[in-house]
């Protein structure tokens, strides 16, 4: 079931990125390849495009024009501006009718309402030749269609944050054709939390999975809250030649009661064990190498484990894309680096999320 405004990930339509943006298109090539992927829909790029009528679009253009890169206090100024026209404008009926539909039967999956995450979808982000994730926003457990519409209207104005327009004056991307999809996705009760890629981040090496993981939601690993658990592992035994625990001295959990997150401190026993079982850490580097293996280029991929789901059928694939840094340079031969050479190449404690961090906040 789909129409213009509304392309469900499951929905066995082919995923364009001038419609779904990257991250849209990915979770629907996900869902279609029987990746486990949290239920949810896209409000595609014609919803964006009906959205802003002529007027709006050429009084954003005006804006835009002449713009100085250099100049960053009259960016946050027409930023300001532009984002400010978006919000205020009014969404056409037949956007808002579809979205009620679509969210509405995403709810019908399950016995009480679930929170939502409410993401940013451009269609210039991930792109091969530029790591653009990270310059929209996205929006966590909400509840209501309410809120629902009133972020993704907040995702839609994100295109025109300032580090947004920076980004796309610096790397020459045109704001002619621009458009925004937004994913709507159920939230995941994540015990435990990371990234992965597909290679070694430190020298590019393809015949590693190196794994960042910590308790409860991945905020904390991706905010650099806390020291997450760093472990590398053979990609092809699943052997693990590499592993550092880290503090994890607090998690984000769901909390009922205001449906959202609350930080709590983990207690010293649950801190100098690592966070995920043997299990679990195979069953996140297969995850990882089925991402690989569908794209067919390396990874780097978020993951949860939630909480609500049977074990052997909880890990989920958040999101995975295209690892940007080395991927576009030829395969090295298998590594060398020890397990000890690794280790100080990182410093004690350090882990891929520091340098995945703005590709993950998207």
């Amino acid at each position: 079931m789909t129409n213009a405004f509304i392309e469900y990930f499951d929905g066995s339509i082919e995923p364009k990125l001038e419609n779904l943006g990257g991250k849209g298109a990915s979770l629907v090539t996900m869902t279609g390849a029987g990746m486990p992927v949290p239920p949810g829909f896209v409000i595609t790029t014609s919803a964006f495009n009906r959205f802003l009528d002529t007027s709006l679009i050429r009084q954003i253009d005006e804006l835009l024009t002449g713009i100085n890169v250099d100049d960053v206090a009259v960016v946050d100024e027409i930023s300001g501006k532009i984002r400010e026209l978006i919000l205020e404008c009014p969404v056409p009926e037949e956007v808002r009718e579809a979205t009620r539909v679509a969210y509405e039967r995403l709810q019908s999956q399950f016995a009480e309402t679930v929170p939502v995450a409410v993401r940013s979808s451009a269609t210039a982000e991930d792109l091969p030749d530029a790591s653009f994730a990270g310059q929209q926003d996205t929006y966590l457990w909400l509840n209501g269609y309410a809120a629902v519409t009133e972020h993704v209207r907040q995702c839609w104005a994100s295109l025109f944050t300032s580090r947004a327009i920076l980004y796309r004056l610096k790397n020459e991307i045109p704001n002619a054709g621009l458009s925004m999809a937004v994913v709507v996705q159920k939230m995941v009760n994540a015990s435990v939390s990371g990234v992965a890629m597909t290679l070694d981040p430190t020298n590019g090496d393809r015949s590693k999975i190196t794994i960042d993981a910590s308790y409860g939601v991945g905020e904390t690993v991706v905010s650099g809250t806390v020291t997450p658990d760093n472990i590398q592992l053979d990609k092809v035994t699943l052997g693990i030649v590499f592993e550092h625990i880290g503090d994890k001295h607090v998690e984000l959990i769901p909390e009922a009661a205001t449906n959202g997150l609350v930080e709590r401190e983990v207690d010293a026993q649950r801190r100098a064990v690592r966070s995920l079982t043997d299990d679990q850490l195979a069953a996140v580097a297969q995850l990882a190498k089925r991402a690989e293996k569908h794209y067919g280029t390396p990874q780097d991929i978020e993951w949860a484990i939630d909480a609500d789901l049977p074990d052997g059928n909880n890990v989920l694939l958040l999101q995975s894309r295209p690892e940007t840094v080395h991927s576009a340079k030829k395969p090295t031969a298998t590594s060398t680096t020890t397990s000890g050479g690794y280790a100080a190449s990182l410093g004690l404690g350090a882990s891929i999320s520091s340098m995945t961090a703005s590709l993950l906040k998207s």
